[in-house]
């Protein structure tokens, strides 16, 4: 069984999304990254790329990370801050710790193309 059957298919990943952008929309050091960005939009590829990525049927089809982060210059913190919101949705939605840290395996290696090192970051 692929980790996205094991929690629940589409549904409950369309419940992730939804929750977690509500936590990260309401961070304070995190909700500038999100000015003028449609967020139905956003969260349609988001459901679509955590689908594919933990064993779903969907085929992403956005911009690879690096592309779709470069103009963000994302700090390790506010990865770190993000990826501690995605943990939280998670939890509360009852997904086992185990498979909480199968889907951060899969997902931690992004912060190579998506964290800006500091000696790089120019906001643009």
């Amino acid at each position: 069984m692929s980790i996205y059957e094991a929690i629940g298919g589409a549904p409950a990943l369309a419940a992730a999304v939804e929750d977690f952008y509500a936590r990260v929309l309401a961070d304070t050091e995190l909700v500038g990254y999100f000015e003028g960005v449609d967020l139905e939009r956003l969260k349609a590829h988001q459901r679509s790329f955590l689908a594919a990525a933990v064993g779903g049927s969907e085929v992403y089809a956005g911009r690879a990370m690096k592309e779709a982060h470069a103009r963000l210059a994302v700090t390790q913190k506010h990865f770190d801050r993000v990826v501690g919101h995605l943990v939280d949705t998670l939890t509360e939605l009852d997904v086992p710790a185990d498979l909480i840290g199968d889907i951060g395996s899969k997902l931690i290696p992004l912060q190579e193309v998506i964290v800006v090192p500091a000696a790089e970051r120019v906001r643009l």
